[in-house]
């Protein structure tokens, strides 16, 4: 569900309706990774998570949608989509629990502390980092979505970095990614995180997964565990019955759990 507002943004449905986001009608637009994002974070009422690259704050609001007593947090460093996640913050009343910062992952672990987003201090972090490299993909005209698909000098790297500093011990790190960036995400979580799950978003049965969802565990010594996954689609085109309580009915998405 949208509609076009009279300031350049769109009006957009999540969650079947429970949420309504603002969102640029040009350049980078959140949709179905946010949301599955959000869902795949283990969170529990009285703890707190924080989104790295926030953007207008839909993942952030679906995880508190989801999950009540949950505090979160999220760091964007556009300033005009701060601006739209601060006004989609307050418009679904949860102005007490989610906040936004604007700010770089790259900063300095004493600037981050100093905004409020203290280091060690986050049962989960969890992000959609850039998804392209600028070295090798043409830039998309608008300079938002340019922004929000390209790494323009943070690889995974520094997203992976900036999560394990945030998250506290034992805590959560969650990434929604590219299924062909698997590599160089495994290898930027390597000496991080433990207990690594990879979880395949597969479009339909019997084709290629185009997205993973990974989680780790700071400290954890854990093997890595490939999960089943999830197929999006099925043979009419539609989503699936699970993909469907997923993305409008705002169930949590447990990735040890075996999809029927």
């Amino acid at each position: 569900m949208s509609g076009t507002t009279h300031d350049g943004t769109t009006d957009d449905g999540f969650l079947g309706g429970r949420l309504k986001l603002l969102q640029p009608e040009k350049g980078y637009r959140a949709g179905l990774d946010a949301v599955l994002l959000a869902a795949s974070v283990p969170a529990r009422a009285g703890e707190r998570a924080l989104e790295a690259g926030a953007g207008v704050g839909v993942a952030s609001l679906c995880l508190a949608s989801r999950v009540t007593g949950l505090d979160v947090a999220g760091i964007e460093l556009q300033p005009e989509l701060v601006r739209l996640a601060s006004e989609n913050i307050a418009r679904n009343g949860l102005s007490e629990r989610v906040s936004i910062f604007e700010g770089d992952i790259g900063s300095p672990v004493r600037d981050l502390a100093a905004m409020g987003l203290e280091p060690n201090g986050w049962h989960h972090v969890f992000a959609n980092p850039p998804f392209h490299d600028p070295a090798t993909s043409p830039a998309p005209p608008d300079a938002s979505k340019a922004q929000a698909h390209l790494t323009l000098g943070s690889d995974l790297d520094d997203w992976v970095r900036f999560a394990c500093v945030m998250a506290r011990p034992k805590g959560t790190v969650t990434f929604i990614h590219r299924a062909d960036a698997l590599a160089a995400l495994l290898a930027a979580m390597t000496g991080h995180l433990g207990g690594i799950e990879i979880f395949p978003l597969w479009p339909a049965a019997g084709k290629p997964a185009t997205r993973v969802l990974v989680r780790g565990i700071r400290g954890s010594r854990a093997p890595l565990t490939l999960r089943s996954g999830l197929v999006l689609h099925g043979r009419d085109g539609r989503f699936t019955d699970r993909t469907e309580a997923l993305l409008r009915g705002g169930e949590a998405l447990l990735l040890d759990q075996p999809v029927a």
